[in-house]
């Protein structure tokens, strides 16, 4: 079960392969892009012990010279200190700019892999292996690189293309629950933005909130239609000037509350969902779409296990002085992703802050 999505740009198209066991395969797939010898894996300890020695059998049998550094896992690791370590590592190693930097985790390895890649003698090649739900339908798609300031998520980064994502769902066996829950927000949020029909492949699904009672052809639709929305906004609006805006749904108020909460209380996708609850309450206020469509959206988000409502001791005026540090802020407004029906969303910096107020009041534990 082989699924092939081409990410078409301007410059520097590039495949997402989607297939069962591919991991395995991992020096072939490489090996057709005719990269320099060299490759730098980069992970953390606990996806290596999983899956490190089957990626680094792959590249060797392939031919390739690999070496490898590890960064502890977790939001707090992903800082401009741990950019630092994998450029001492480059440069033990002597890395060309014709080697590889090769991320093999989740989205939090990605992202820094890939901030490395993009400034490394001013770029080198960069693949991904993303091995968690949230990584495989998001992270490693895009281009998005970067890490966080003490002050904000994602503020230090760079717009910069992989040469290929490599995605194999048998990794996600292992993955925790919650982690898995976590990548199930992301999905909901194509469903919303930009496929109903994916959306309701979600509501017909007897369970979301473990992956052991997903069947292999529903998890291939999961994927598959996942990284498609994305690689479309993509192919459109590469660098963020319109379009691709939409892939933010959820996340205005959900970088907001795991910024407050310090990266550690509330992984990303939990902050998302809630993002989604509070966008999906601002744009029935503004009669956008019906409360029918907003019930149908909570439901489903409560239906992969993920919360809907705000920590009681967040404080309102915290969150909308922080969203003022969002990248998504124009002119000093913050501009909002609301749906209008499920598929479709708009972008609208004309929420009030009163009614802002309002909802993430509604919406506390």
């Amino acid at each position: 079960m082989l699924s092939v999505i081409a990410v078409k740009l301007p410059e520097n198209s590039y495949e997402i392969a989607i297939a069962p066991g591919s991991l395995t395969q991992l020096g072939s797939y490489i090996n057709k892009l005719n990269l320099g010898k060299k490759i730098l894996l980069v992970s953390n300890p606990d996806i290596f012990s999983h899956y490190g020695e089957i990626a680094l059998t792959s590249l060797k049998d392939s031919g390739f010279d690999v070496f490898t550094h590890s960064i502890p896992e977790g939001e707090v690791n992903k800082t401009l200190d741990s950019i630092a370590q994998i450029y001492d590592t480059a440069l033990e190693n002597y890395l060309e700019r014709s080697s590889t930097m090769l991320a093999l985790g989740g989205g939090v390895i990605g992202d820094m892999t890939g901030f490395a890649a993009a400034t490394w003698l001013r770029g080198i090649n960069f693949v991904q292996v993303p091995t968690s739900l949230l990584s495989m339908v998001d992270a490693s798609i895009g281009g998005k690189t970067g890490v966080n300031h003490p002050k904000g998520k994602n503020l230090i980064g760079a717009f910069y293309q992989p040469r290929l994502v490599l995605i194999d769902p048998q990794v996600l066996k292992t993955l925790p629950v919650r982690e898995f829950r976590a990548g199930m927000a992301e999905v909901i949020k194509y469903g919303v933005i930009w496929d109903g029909d994916l959306f309701a492949k979600l509501e017909g699904a007897d369970r979301l909130d473990d992956i052991a009672y997903l069947s292999e052809e529903l998890l291939q639709i999961i994927l598959t239609r996942s990284c498609q929305a994305k690689a479309n906004v993509v192919g459109k609006d590469e660098k963020e000037a319109g379009l691709r805006a939409i892939l933010n749904y959820g996340h205005t108020i959900g970088h907001a509350i795991e910024s407050l909460t310090g990266y550690s209380v509330i992984n990303h996708g939990e902050a998302v969902a809630i993002g989604m609850v509070a966008a999906g309450r601002i744009a029935t206020k503004l009669q956008m779409w019906t409360q029918e469509e907003e019930i149908r959206q909570n439901h489903l988000i409560q239906k992969a296990g993920l919360p809907t409502k705000i920590p009681t001791d967040l404080n309102s005026e915290a969150v909308i002085e922080t969203l003022q540090t969002d990248k998504k802020v124009k002119a000093g407004k913050v501009r909002f992703i609301l749906p209008t029906q499920i598929g479709k969303v708009t972008i609208t910096d004309r929420v009030p802050s009163d009614l802002i107020r309002e909802v993430l009041e509604e919406i506390r534990i």
